[in-house]
């Protein structure tokens, strides 16, 4: 074995000094250039070397030479989902899928293409992101940065040019086209205000004055307004969430970190990720996982930290009530004195149409928008119209943020790339290191929205919307009411990272999209402005579950990676530990085993009542009883308020035990058990039917069995499917865990990581990285990483591949 390891080792070595070698002979070009001609003709090179599953680890001699590698790379695997990315950030759908077809939602909430064009189209035309890109660091852009995204639109069209796209999505399609760099640049501002803008884009797009074809009509109903604006920003309801956790040297076996991250985003569609090592020698080596599209590490680690990311409960941005100038629907007033507001007129072109021209209007404090989803309408009147604030629309940090932290070597080093760079939008970060330490934070891109500013500045609205959401609307008319900056802040009107919540070296940190409070359960996190969150109010069955979990481990102590592959799969039931057994109660004791069905008639659901009892209380894919409590715990919890269900509510002082114990008399029981049995036997799905029965994918025409459950079971390891019983039940995931990490330290020189990308590297039927980790994912099996170079260069795997520019 060793004679049959030293040619390869020794091939490798040469080929990768050949590389280096070859590349430092070229000339650098300015690190400021982001002309995509000299990215054409630049010469640019990298060295690809694969190992399992397709993962590449990519080796270059400077920023550019990554990128390169890097885009090369991406486009390999992903070509059809980036292409399809670019003609969004372009404003080309309707062009080329029509206008009322919907986007796959990955770049924006837009419900339509043509709304999509109007808004993405309306920032290219208007030079936003070249703005961005012009701007000197911190508030903008790092010459590295910039390097990157340059070297990775040279890599995505050096393999356009050099390969022939095998994946049907996308084969012979006239919308795959070469990139620049400010494309790349535009698919990173996107994903920047996904939360803010993004979201709004339906109502931005939407808003027209009064008078005109189109206009809404109407007032706000405040009580609605306000519960509409909570479940708009309720990161429980998002296609994306996660789970992390890091426990602290004194809990581990080693006495060094150990850092859990399990991200819950789409499994099909732009917002993949998509897993590579990137190294430049003496500079940066990190490993991980990006979002497709991006030319760094967003989450992963190296040899000393590693982090992970959670969907934030900060509320990123506001409203600004506009009084408008009697004479001028079009103009507001500021102090008394009218501000005329600008217009942006674009025009999309539609396929088998004409075109569509439309005007979006925009004030100092942004668009007017009108709505926040259907149930928050915002009418523009003669009076009064509404503008959405986004301070990440001035945001093009995140990736600065993410190379910065792949730097680092600790998690105070962790904390001050977040503190330098303060580019992440709408994501907490959890991190741990190999001297023992933990951190958590949201430093975040917020608004700076204080509650003495709320106080002060509230119309009536914004009275009902910021207790209920975090959703400040606030006195546009008065200069008074402006939005101040912090001295540590590096853009204006934005929190500095000193206000946010942290948590330092606490023996674990953990987050599951609740607000900061409960990071640690023994140490909560008080006293931060509303919009960052709230505190002393119910967290969910997954935040619940998990701090149980995690807190028992930190107690047991003597922790390893192992542990940490367990608790992912787990599949423990929150929700089930705490109704089952009295659903169960309630179930028997029903008269003569019926129970009244939603639309009258009577059920047997006698035997339910058994495998209630006798379910193993687990989501495992072999687990009895799963899917009937699934689909009764969804029913019940859908159609009877969370007071009505527990006998003890919920207390501020036990906010994890508390509410509990199921009430059998809540009105709603008999009705979700019948509701739910006659569904199932409708479907020809017995009671007690194991849950990979009917909830599973299929790859390549075999049936995978997938374990985990849905966010209102509370499962660590999230899945969600839409139900289709006539394909089975659960029959394609939708999102869920995707990115799975679970690293630490033993002492040596590499760091002990085990990953799994749980829908595979490649979108493309036709990779052998199509299915090949979700197999393992249906089987609870991980992926070995491979950090170091003797790791890397031993694989029984590895291929490598010189890539570069034809000139």
């Amino acid at each position: 074995m060793r004679l049959s390891t030293r040619p390869i080792l020794r091939r490798v070595a040469l080929t990768g000094a050949a590389l280096l070698a070859a590349t430092a002979a070229v000339p650098q070009a300015s690190a400021a250039a982001t002309d995509d001609r000299t990215a054409a003709g630049g010469g640019l090179s990298a060295v690809i070397r694969y190992t399992e599953n397709g993962v590449p680890h990519i080796l270059a001699r400077d920023y550019a030479h990554l990128g390169f590698g890097t885009g090369w790379a991406q486009a390999a695997d992903q070509v059809c989902v980036l292409a399809d990315g670019f003609v969004t950030v372009s404003g080309e759908r309707s062009r080329w899928f029509g206008a009322d077809a919907a986007p796959d939602f990955s770049l924006s909430s837009a419900t339509k293409n043509l709304s999509s064009d109007l808004y993405f189209k309306g920032v290219r035309e208007s030079g936003t992101v070249e703005k961005l890109l012009a701007t000197p660091a911190p508030a903008g852009p790092t010459e590295d940065l910039e390097e990157l995204m340059r070297g990775w639109a040279a890599g995505y069209n050096a393999w356009l040019a050099q390969n022939k796209i095998t994946d049907p999505a996308c084969k012979g399609a006239g919308w795959v086209r070469p990139v620049t760099t400010v494309d790349v640049a535009a698919r990173g501002f996107a994903v920047s205000v996904l939360g803010g803008q993004g979201r709004g884009i339906d109502g931005i797009t939407a808003a027209r004055p009064p008078g005109t074809v189109g206009s809404p009509t109407g007032p706000t109903a405040l009580p609605q307004g306000a519960e509409a604006a909570r479940e708009f920003f309720d990161t429980g309801r998002y296609d994306m969430g996660s789970n992390a956790v890091a426990f602290a040297g004194s809990t581990t076996a080693s006495g060094r970190g150990l850092l859990l991250g399990n991200p819950h985003y789409p499994w099909h569609g732009g917002r993949r990720f998509w897993q590579f090592q990137q190294t430049i020698p003496g500079e940066l080596n990190v490993s991980g996982a990006s979002l497709l599209g991006t030319a760094v590490v967003n989450i992963g680690f190296n040899e000393k930290v590693a982090w992970s990311h959670t969907v934030a409960t900060g509320t990123p941005v506001n409203l600004h009530q506009l009084a408008l100038d009697p004479a001028d629907p079009t103009a507001y007033l500021v102090d008394g004195t009218p501000e005329r507001m600008t217009r942006r007129t674009v025009t999309v072109p539609v396929a088998g149409g004409a075109p569509v021209t439309r005007t979006q209007w925009w004030t100092r404090y942004g668009p007017v928008v009108s709505d926040l989803g259907p149930g928050l309408p915002l009418p523009w009147t003669a009076q009064t119209a509404y503008a959405l604030n986004d301070p990440n629309a001035a945001n093009l940090r995140g990736s600065d943020t993410a190379l910065a932290m792949g730097k680092a070597r600790s998690v105070a080093g962790v904390q001050d790339a977040l503190r330098r760079t303060q580019g992440l939008p709408w994501v907490n970060t959890v991190a741990a290191d190999s001297a023992g330490g933990t951190l958590f934070t949201q430093t975040q891109v917020l608004p700076r929205i204080t509650d003495e500013l709320v106080a002060r500045c509230s119309t009536p609205m914004g009275r009902a919307t910021y207790p209920a959401s975090g959703l400040a609307v606030l006195d546009g008319s008065r200069g008074d009411c402006v939005i101040g900056s912090d001295p540590d802040a590096v853009q204006p009107g934005v929190f500095g990272p000193g206000k946010a919540p942290t948590l330092r070296d606490a023996p674990y940190v953990e987050n599951s999209n609740d607000s900061a409070w409960l990071a640690n359960a023994d140490r909560p996190l008080t006293g931060y402005e509303r919009i960052w969150g709230n505190v002393a109010t119910p967290r969910s069955p997954r935040t619940r579950g998990a701090v149980e979990d995690v807190s028992a481990m930190a107690a047991k102590g003597r922790l390893t990676v192992a542990d940490l592959q367990k608790q992912q799969f787990a599949n423990r039931v929150p929700a089930g530990d705490l109704a089952a057994a009295d659903a169960a109660k309630a179930c028997s004791a029903l008269p003569g085993g019926t129970a009244t069905a939603s639309d009258g008639g009577a059920v047997d659901v006698s035997a339910a009542c058994g495998v209630l009892a006798s379910w193993d209380r687990t989501t495992d894919s072999t687990s009895r009883g799963a899917l009937l409590f699934d689909r009764f715990w969804r029913k019940l919890t859908a159609s009877t308020p969370a007071k009505d269900l527990w006998l003890v509510p919920f207390s501020a002082a036990d906010p994890v035990r508390t509410p509990r114990t199921l009430d059998q008399a809540a009105p709603g029981i008999g009705r979700a058990l019948a509701d739910t049995v006659a569904e199932l036997k409708a479907a020809g799905i017995a009671l007690d039917a194991p849950l990979g029965e009917h909830q599973f994918v299929v790859r390549g025409g075999r049936k995978l069995p997938v374990g985990g459950g849905t966010e209102a079971l509370g499962v660590w390891n999230k899945i969600e499917a839409p139900w289709n019983a006539a394909a089975g039940g659960y029959a394609e995931v939708a999102h869920g865990s995707s990115h799975i990490q679970a690293v630490g330290w033993d002492g040596g020189r590499c760091p002990v990581a085990r990953t799994l990308l749980t829908y595979s590297q490649s979108s493309n039927p036709g990779s052998p990285y199509y299915a090949d980790q979700t197999r393992l994912y249906s089987e609870e099996r991980w992926v070995t990483a491979r950090f170091c170079e003797r790791d890397i260069l031993t694989s029984p795997k590895l291929r490598v591949a010189l890539v570069r520019e034809r000139r």
